[in-house]
């Protein structure tokens, strides 16, 4: 737990240091408010431990972790201000706080300061650069061609989460200098893990208490959203069983893996483990 901790000081401080480097002062304002109101900071982890689990340093991949959680936090304006959501990590969401146009400047403000830590790197701003032309997909395919089938529902749930994983993981392999296998291997742990996040998230949607869960309830359905519930008519506990499945194939990617810490692996596991069991 404390080797965790240390992990979660570095990216903490280092994310702070980035935003504290933006001007003007109401940009930085407004983006200390998204960037820095809270959150689980599972991408970013999910670097930091890809990388050191192959025999990379937390410093080393502290800058990509940043910046995938820069860009996750950029895409999370947006969702706020398509679902009008108000509240956000137990806080107002940009929108609500500031108003729309400063809540799109903020989030152009994030992607900005996220693709200056990836380019150095010209692997890892391909990496991104796809998972973001993933997500955007699987936002439009939400908005408009939305899924009828559960096989459906898994492509969105892939495009729409699982790829900032999987680009979180592959950022962590390519920081410590792994092979393409390596990094594919990663990356379908994470994408897995992002997929069983999704899923549990829609479940906690649909039966979660709002107060417990840091935002309201209830969007999915209101919205006609497609999430899991909605879209393959499968209970609470049948969908949290896909979940696991999906952890349970994460795991198994894990093994393809050339371990240089047993620790740091074993943190993946748990991470992978922990997002079906999840209440927030």
């Amino acid at each position: 737990m404390e080797r965790l901790e240390r992990r979660r000081a570095l990216i903490e401080a280092r994310l702070v240091e980035v935003v504290d480097g933006l001007e003007p002062d109401t940009l930085r304002e407004e983006v200390r408010h998204t960037a820095l109101s809270g959150g689980k900071r599972v991408r970013p982890m999910v670097t930091l431990l890809a990388c050191e689990t192959v025999g990379g340093s937390a410093e080393e991949a502290v800058d990509f972790g940043v910046g995938i959680e820069l860009v996750h936090s950029a895409s999370l304006v947006i969702d706020d201000i398509i679902d009008r959501s108000e509240l956000r990590r137990g806080t107002t969401s940009a929108w609500a706080e500031f108003g729309y146009g400063p809540a799109i400047v903020s989030s152009d403000g994030l992607l900005g300061e996220a693709f200056a830590l990836f380019s150095a790197d010209p692997d890892a701003m391909q990496v991104v650069a796809e998972a973001m032309v993933e997500l955007g997909v699987g936002e439009a395919t939400e908005l408009s061609a939305k899924p009828e089938s559960e096989a459906e529902y898994m492509t969105l749930a892939r495009r729409k989460t699982g790829a900032l994983f999987r680009a979180a993981a592959e950022l962590g392999a390519i920081a410590a200098g792994s092979d393409p296998v390596t990094v594919e291997a990663l990356g379908e742990y994470a994408e897995r893990v992002g997929i069983a996040f999704q899923i549990r998230d829609d479940v906690l949607d649909a039966v979660a208490d709002p107060d417990e869960l840091g935002k309201p309830t209830g969007h999915d359905a209101a919205l006609e959203r497609p999430s899991v519930v909605q879209v393959t008519d499968l209970s609470a506990d049948e969908a949290n069983d896909r979940a696991r499945a999906e952890s349970d194939r994460a795991i198994e990617a894990l093994d393809r893996v050339e371990v240089a810490d047993q620790a740091a692996r074993d943190y993946l596991v748990e991470l992978a483990e922990f997002v079906v069991k999840r209440e927030r």
